[in-house]
């Protein structure tokens, strides 16, 4: 096939070099004039081709332009008489699309990378959907010993990890809030949601209005109770709970009997709370674990060997626990992730994902974890979408990389290529001297916030227009762009320095309501790391 690549200056030798050991005839032409590839339009490249292979037209089987230009291809299409796509938005990228040629249906509006994602995004959740909805092979597996059904819901090591959200302080909040958590935690995709009571209190009164507001909104998802209290317990057993956390070696004798008979499962602990015992060592956890199975012969359960957080005990002797036990018994097992992510000041993308590998491994079956911190909010969705990438990883045998599911949100899986900086040798450069003096735009001032939704989707960005420090109008929108354009369609910006401003903090808003981030107007979004490490040099100096 013979295929004519159409690229700019900067990114031809680029481009060059990585089509080379293509088996395609592949052309590669340098539109003239043009440095930027992105910048080509179609009428650019339509009049390029024309004038340059007017005598190959009838050779050419296909024409591939920059993945970044702005307009679709399919006016080249019709001009020509030749297939024109997008080829992909790094240039790297392209033998990868060039390979690629005849298994996939190049687009005239996408770039060829990014829909080579958004198939393989779509077979990887076709595969799961496919897993999820057999349900005669889901019959088979719960036959398993290392399988049950908590409420509708299959939990076990053969299937993915489920998701269990706590709504902490569950008893404290208004029905409001708790309606909003709940929503909040069924739309970043739990699979069940856990009402968290109080430690030490007892508002066994609070159960069943609990369970009669949160149950509409958890729909077939099961719903469990945090608690060691056996009234608590009891009650919520009385009033239609589907799983308890959690029975240990103390409270076991008081409840399990209901829990047997409405065939309601519990996560064992291997402690005794009421005598203030916790084991430290694997060897002494797993023997209190086994101890508490035999206690509660059977009663359906899940086992938590209790995930310690980052030098508090031992993670390692916990994981460690954990791999013992599930030698001996295949049983479901409890990971309580948010243990180790809201003790810990990083972020929590990278830990939970690592923590659900470490899980799969180890033949974990729920992941639970609450949100009660700014660094750790997203983590259900996190945890939801590492437990997806974990059970491709496992099925395909692979290392969890480039199964169409990621968690990379803050850099990128590679690095760009086709913009070669040092072409522009020569060209003159220019950096600002002073700031700008301050000049208040007659035209007024905006304050600029996030109203954050339960999804992205449901997020808006609002602008609130200021006329003599009046309030007399509200732009709302979705993205930045929405918001600016209305801005100049009103007319209420008049000068270029404003314009410039509020084109940078409706971005600033943007990145935030996408991300989770706090915004406030004026303030940055994220810590320079420089600024850190100027002070472990300093200091080093100093020594």
């Amino acid at each position: 096939m013979k295929v004519l690549i159409i690229t700019g200056e900067l990114a031809y030798p680029l481009i060059k070099e990585v089509v080379s050991s293509s088996k395609e005839d592949i052309i590669v032409h340098i539109a003239d004039n043009t440095q930027v590839a992105a910048f080509l339009t179609p009428r650019q490249i339509i009049k390029e081709v024309k004038t340059c292979f007017s005598d190959q037209l009838d050779e050419i089987d296909m024409i591939l332009v920059p993945g970044l230009i702005k307009k679709g291809t399919k006016e080249i299409t019709k001009e020509l008489g030749i297939p024109t796509f997008k080829g992909s938005t790094d240039g790297a990228d392209l033998a990868m699309v060039l390979n690629l040629i005849g298994s996939i249906d190049l687009s005239e509006d996408k770039p060829a990378d990014k829909l080579i994602e958004e198939e393989k995004r779509k077979e990887a959740f076709k595969f799961i959907e496919e897993f999820e909805n057999d349900k005669e092979h889901i019959e088979e597996l719960l036959k398993k010993p290392n399988n049950i059904l908590i409420k509708n819901l299959p939990v076990g090591e053969d299937f993915p990890m489920r998701v269990l959200s706590e709504i902490a302080n569950a008893p404290f909040l208004s029905k409001e809030a708790l309606i909003n958590k709940c929503q909040y935690f069924v739309d970043s995709g739990a699979d069940m949601i856990d009402i968290g009571m109080a430690a030490g209190e007892d508002f066994s009164d609070k159960i069943p209005e609990l369970i009669e507001t949160l149950r509409p909104i958890v729909g077939d998802r099961p719903l469990s109770i945090d608690t060691l209290n056996a009234k608590e317990i009891k009650v919520a057993a009385e009033h239609g709970i589907d799983f308890v956390l959690s029975l240990d070696l103390g409270n076991n004798s008081e409840v399990q009997e209901i829990l047997k008979e409405k065939d309601i499962p519990a996560v064992l602990l291997p402690t005794n709370f009421s005598q203030g015992k916790s084991p430290k060592s694997p060897a002494e956890r797993v023997e209190a674990m086994h101890q508490l199975i035999k206690d509660t012969e059977g009663l359906k359960y899940v086992a938590d060997l209790i995930l310690d957080p980052v030098n508090s005990s031992s993670i390692v002797e916990s994981i460690i626990a954990c791999h013992e036990f599930h030698k001996t018994n295949p049983a479901p097992m409890f990971f309580g992730v948010g243990n180790v992510t809201e003790l810990m000041d990083a972020d929590s993308g990278g830990v939970n994902v690592l923590l659900a590998g470490i899980g799969m491994e180890l033949g974990v079956s729920i992941l639970f974890t609450p949100e009660e911190s700014g660094k750790t909010r997203g983590s259900v969705y996190e945890l939801a979408t590492a437990s997806k990438m974990m059970f491709l990883a496992k099925h395909r045998k692979s290392i969890p990389k480039d199964l169409g599911i990621n968690l990379v949100a803050f850099k990128d899986k590679h690095k760009r290529n086709d913009i070669i900086l040092n072409e522009l040798d020569g060209v003159p450069k220019t950096q600002r001297e002073k700031p700008m003096k301050f000049i208040r735009d007659k035209a007024g001032s905006f304050k600029i916030n996030v109203d954050y939704g339960t999804t992205v989707h449901d997020s808006r960005i609002t602008a609130t227009h200021f006329r003599k420090n009046k309030a007399d109008l509200v732009i709302v929108g979705h993205s930045a762009q929405e918001i600016y354009e209305e801005i100049i369609t009103k007319e209420l910006v008049t000068r270029m320095e404003h314009a410039a401003y509020l084109g940078s903090e409706l971005q600033k808003a943007e990145i935030a309501m996408i991300t989770g981030k706090e915004y406030v107007q004026d303030f940055e979004l994220f810590k320079n790391p420089d600024e850190f490490k100027k002070s472990i040099y300093s200091r080093s100096d100093k020594s």
